[in-house]
Order: C-alpha cells, then structure tokens, then sequence
C-alpha cells in the first residue's frame, strides 16, 4: 500500500512538473513567422514584462529596434516583422507589459530600460520603436518627452491615437501634440473599413493633427489578402526594409 502511494505520488509530481514547464525561450532566429506562427507567438508573449532582447546581446550593436505589441496580443503578427527588419548591426528587443492596464506606467518602464541600454552600449546611435494597436498609444508619448541625443524614429501602426472613450478614459490618455527634437513620428493608418478594430466604429480613431507626422494610409490589400489590423505591421516592415 505505502508503495502503491509513492508511486502515485510520483507519477502526480511529474505530471504536474510537465504543466508547469516554462516555454522556450523566443530567441528571433527560433520563431517560425510559418507552420508553427501560432506556437512561435505563445512563446513570444510568454517572456516576462519588461524589454526582453530576442538575441543574445554584444553591446556592440549600432540600432536598437523595439517592439511594443498592443491588447490582446498572440504575437505572431510580430514574428514576420521583426526578423525581417534586423540585422547583425541592430539588437531586436521586444517590450512585454502589462495591456490590461493604462499605458503610462509602462511607458515609464520602456523609457527607463531604453536610457539603461544606452548607457550599457555606447556604440547606439539610432533607436527605431514600433507600437502596434493600444501599444501605439504607449510608444505617443515619446512624442513629447524624448530627451536623448539619440534620434529616435516612433512607428504607431494602426493605433487609435484619437482616443477610444471606453479605452482610454479612466487612462486620462492624451493625443501627442508635438513632437520633440531628435524624434522622427511616423503613423501607418489602416483602411477604417477594412480594420476588425475599428470598422464598427462612428470615427476612424487613428486619425489625429500631428504637426510634422509622416502619415500613411495602408492600401486595401496585402499579398493577395485583405489588409486588416494585423497584417499592418508586416506591411509597414516590407515599407521599412526597402529605405
């Protein structure tokens, strides 16, 4: 009998040992943007809150390239992107946090770990960050509170920069109203009809008066395919990597 429940004991232990099991950590090379995107963007999502570097880190590297996904992300719409904007001069980093809550916090977390890296790595001398949906919203407020000497270039894809009343409310979230020195602000506009976040909507929520914004309007299709609202980054990535 005491046998028979330490057998069982340890059959329970290892069961429960395999739940547990962390995900593999989502170094970029590893995801698959393919058969296994789903897999790939649960690992990706998995990594704690913070700025979590997706390759190993030489400090020797010239760009840092920041992902910061928006709510309710899979993070696969991340995998395609990400890996075809780095190179062996730019460290990818991608920006974990916490979407259930308002974005200031976070922002100030982002900004920290950002000067943090520019200290550990004096070599960066250009930083690129892509906010997608809610998270394009955190990445807004670097628009007026970048004080770096290091240009910084801010890619808000598909976000609803205006202002979503049932979203940003209890955030006492404001539109970006200029845009400070050393920081370049790009927004990538989907089509409102086409976009499942904001189709249902009475306004398009992306559209805001930025003085000095590059504006984009993301066309109809992509690859043979409607161009929704997560599609838009791997579209912005194709634009990015041509230049």
């Amino acid at each position: 009998m005491i046998r028979l429940e330490i057998s069982f004991f340890l059959l329970l232990s290892i069961v429960f040992a395999s739940c547990s099991e962390e995900r593999p950590y989502p170094w970029l090379e590893d995801l698959d943007a393919n058969k296994e995107y789903l897999d790939s963007g649960k690992n990706l999502m998995a990594v704690k809150f913070g700025l979590n570097p997706l390759e190993i880190k030489k400090n020797t590297e010239n760009n840092l390239l920041i992902a910061v996904h928006g709510s309710n992300s899979k993070g696969y719409e991340w995998i395609y992107p990400l890996q075809t904007l780095d190179n062996e001069e730019t460290l990818t980093l991608f920006f974990r946090w916490n979407d259930a809550g308002c974005p200031n916090p976070s922002f100030v977390i982002l900004n920290e770990e950002i000067n943090k890296i520019l200290k550990e790595n004096k070599n960066v001398n250009n930083i690129t960050i892509l906010g997608h949906s809610y998270g394009a919203l955190l990445v807004s407020m670097f628009s007026e509170r970048w004080i770096n000497e290091i240009p910084v270039d801010i890619h808000a894809i598909a976000g609803p920069l205006a202002g979503i009343s049932n979203l940003n409310s209890p955030c006492d979230y404001q539109q970006p109203r200029f845009t400070s020195t050393n920081l370049r602000f790009y927004e990538w506009r989907t089509q409102q009809h086409l976009d499942g976040a904001f189709r249902e909507l009475d306004i398009d929520p992306q559209i805001i008066n930025l003085q000095n914004s590059i504006v984009t309007r993301l066309p109809e299709d992509y690859r043979g395919r409607r161009l929704g609202h997560n599609w838009s980054i791997s579209w912005v990535a194709d634009e990015l990597s041509r230049k």
